[in-house]
């Protein structure tokens, strides 16, 4: 019966051991509750030694640790999958808390044979920061046509897009995942910026339909301050563009097009100041009635807003960085 063995679960992590303690007793926690025998891998990805120590204090009869030269998220994952031998595979992020019943649903699931991938639910933890509201708020506004009013849903590459999809809580048959992630062909050439979840999961979409549900959740812990947060964004800007653009020729295109718009922009604020800045504030505020109406929170709302031009800026910024890695890599 599918989903009767051992479940397998990766967790890649760079310089993250407390937070790996944590998700890894609330793993354990769901897994028994499930009564569903857990196999995890937790790829240390060059961190820190004093980290490495932490996480090889973890080690048991269900949890073995290894190590590898920094490489980023995508190779430890794949390292992770390829040291597992499990039918069914949990990719998990260190800061992630999986809910105590979500493993219990999941499971039941499966052996009924009615979805053989699966989406977590994703909160982000509401810590009173900013930071973490606005990743909060900005995701339901992306994907507003299921945050607005969370359901459960199956889709394939058809509608990808319209859902959340990401390898913070992501479960599949690990020969799904392993076939996806040796097919990945990312724009880069340095694999440490790679685009570790987006196209990687439409690629498997197109074989195996995706399934998010909101008794199937998980917790996200983000990372505190401003400047771990505008590092997050930039990063963010970076991976996107390798995982929506889809060659470095449509890349190439992207960049003369933001040369042409940041120029036009720069004209328009010189020529009609008053005019130019006034559709950026609609814009602006327009930002928190999409947020409010997206099932955004008070908090989320205010967030997005506050934080809304930082963000364009280092998101921005990591969007013209990726695409000139783009070009490059073509090159």
């Amino acid at each position: 019966m599918a989903g009767a063995g051992a479940l397998g679960v990766i967790i890649p992590t760079f310089n993250e051991g407390p937070w790996v303690v944590r998700a890894v007793a609330a793993l354990r926690e769901a897994a028994s509750s499930a009564r569903w025998p857990v196999r995890i891998v937790v790829v240390d990805d060059g961190g820190a030694p004093e980290h490495h120590e932490v996480l090889t204090k973890l080690e048991g009869p269900d949890l073995r640790v290894l190590r590898q030269r920094n490489a980023g998220r995508f190779a430890a994952r794949l390292a992770g999958l390829r040291a597992d031998d499990t039918e069914f595979v949990l990719l998990l992020d260190s800061r992630v808390l999986v809910g105590a019943g979500s493993l219990a649903a999941l499971r039941e699931d499966l052996e009924s044979g009615r979805a053989r991938a699966w989406n977590f639910h994703v909160d982000v933890a509401d810590e009173g920061a900013p930071w973490t509201s606005f990743w909060s708020g900005i995701t339901k506004v992306f994907w507003r046509s299921y945050f607005a009013r969370p359901h459960r849903v199956t889709f394939g590459t058809a509608d990808f897009d319209r859902y959340p999809t990401g390898t913070t809580a992501f479960l599949a048959p690990r020969a799904d995942l392993l076939a996806a992630t040796e097919s990945f062909d990312s724009l880069y050439d340095r694999p440490d910026l790679a685009s570790d979840d987006t196209k990687l999961l439409r690629s498997l979409a197109g074989t195996t339909p995706i399934t998010i549900d909101p008794r199937i959740a998980c917790t996200y812990h983000g990372k505190s301050g401003l400047r771990r947060w505008a590092g997050q964004a930039y990063f963010r800007g970076t991976t996107f563009i390798d995982g929506y653009v889809p060659d470095a020729g449509r890349a190439a295109a992207l960049l003369a097009g933001g040369v042409l718009l940041a120029a036009g922009a720069t004209a328009g604020l010189v020529v009609r100041p008053r005019l130019t800045l006034g559709a950026g504030l609609l814009g602006w505020a327009g930002a928190g009635v999409i947020a409010r109406a997206s099932g955004g929170t008070p908090r989320e709302v205010a967030a997005v807003v506050g934080l809304l031009p930082p963000f364009g800026v280092c998101f921005g910024a990591g969007l013209i960085r990726g695409l000139g890695l783009a070009v490059r890599g073509r090159r």
